[in-house]
């Protein structure tokens, strides 16, 4: 009968030991992986000889400069969506304004499940080409992962939980901020992290209307016919979203509040 708490008590460390290397290669495998991909890239460039053209396209402070562009697009239009989806979330999941839900979700679709080319083309059409209009586009395409993982982590609460905060004496409001959002937090922030991939790769597009970004690299090279330039841009782009995927996934594993599991 005492051997079962021994068996347990010896099984913790192995658990532990295991844990480790797991977190270790988390932090360190995307890393590698873009380091690698940047090395691999950088090789096949140096073996294709690229002529004059194509050098000037990959000097560093051009690709240097083309990077912040699509940064900026990005962390532009990444604010505005937060600003926007979160509150209309939180909005959406009170009682008061569920009958709202069904028309918001379906505007927001209708940027999802449109082309984001096709966006980008019909504003630049409509009102004009250049950054504002390649945030606008971007803005609408990339709403909907936010605002939905907004509502569904308030939603899933248990309702008790709130009822215990009410029973203590607090407030619509501080039921909201120190119980709900905290532990909706988790669902929230995958939500972000789906909404910042999105927007890097369709900030590729917005080239095509003159707002810049690694997109440019990418045209260059299909009309050029300069294939290292064309891989190169393509390249810059899967490391970014790696890369900010990778910051996300961090912010998301220790924004965590303390108890609630990964």
């Amino acid at each position: 009968m005492t051997v079962a708490p021994d068996t347990e008590v010896a099984a913790q460390p192995s658990a532990a030991v295991k844990a480790k290397p797991r977190r270790t290669w988390y932090l360190i495998g995307t890393p590698l992986l873009i380091v690698c991909a940047l090395v691999a890239d950088w090789l096949y460039v140096r073996s294709t000889h690229p002529d004059a053209n194509a050098r000037t396209t990959l000097q560093t402070s051009y690709m240097l400069s083309k990077l912040l562009e699509h940064l900026e697009l990005t962390v532009v239009a990444g604010v505005f969506v937060l600003l926007i989806a979160i509150p209309l979330g939180i909005l959406l999941s009170r009682k008061g304004m569920r009958l709202a839900t069904p028309v918001v979700l379906a505007l927001a679709n209708i940027g999802q499940g449109a082309p984001a080319i096709g966006i980008i083309v019909l504003l630049a059409v409509l009102w004009k080409t250049g950054f504002e209009v390649a945030v606008v586009a971007l803005i609408i395409y990339a709403v909907l992962p936010s605002l939905r993982n907004t509502m569904v982590g308030l939603q899933q609460i248990d309702p008790s939980l709130k009822e215990a905060g009410r029973g203590i004496g607090m407030s619509a409001a501080a039921v909201l901020f120190k119980v709900e959002l905290p532990l909706a937090v988790p669902v929230i922030l995958a939500g972000v992290r789906t909404t910042l991939v999105l927007l890097i790769g369709v900030a590729a597009l917005s080239s095509l209307i003159g707002a810049g970004g690694l997109g440019e690299m990418i045209s260059t090279g299909v009309q050029l016919q300069r294939y290292n330039v064309l891989v190169t841009g393509s390249v810059l782009v899967a490391c970014l979203a790696l890369f900010v995927d990778w910051l996300a996934g961090l912010a998301e594993r220790y924004l965590r509040p303390k108890g609630i599991k990964a």
